[in-house]
């Protein structure tokens, strides 16, 4: 009974880590992906010109991923609040995730099943 809770608790783990690595990927390919097209008119636009505007689409997995980091992420916030970079308040909480929902809970389960 305790192997089993042991194994349900490191899936959990792993499904957190892979959330909140994939809204980090996502969020760097959008970045990336403003940043180039941004120089790329920069570079095609005269003086006058006024810029594109950028719309943000986001898909029905796209916006579930980032919702799902979020949550999971918003007990970390207190430590990111004094920054306004969304670089560091998203880089900062990744590795705050990995730490406490994989090495954390992912020691905590190795700890119950030694002892059980």
């Amino acid at each position: 009974m305790v192997y089993a809770i042991v194994r349900v608790v490191r899936f959990a783990s792993l499904v957190v880590c892979l959330i909140v690595i994939a809204s980090f990927a996502i969020f760097v390919v959008n970045q990336s992906q403003t940043a180039s097209a941004h120089q790329t008119r920069e570079i095609t636009s005269g003086p006058n010109d006024v810029p594109a505007s950028t719309s943000k689409r986001e898909g029905s997995l796209h916006k579930a991923i980032d919702e799902a980091s979020e949550e999971l992420t918003s007990p970390f916030a207190g430590v990111t609040s004094g920054t306004s970079s969304e670089w560091v308040i998203r880089g900062v909480r990744l590795l705050l995730a990995l730490a406490v929902y994989g090495f954390g809970v992912g020691f905590l389960a190795r700890v119950v099943s030694v002892r059980a």
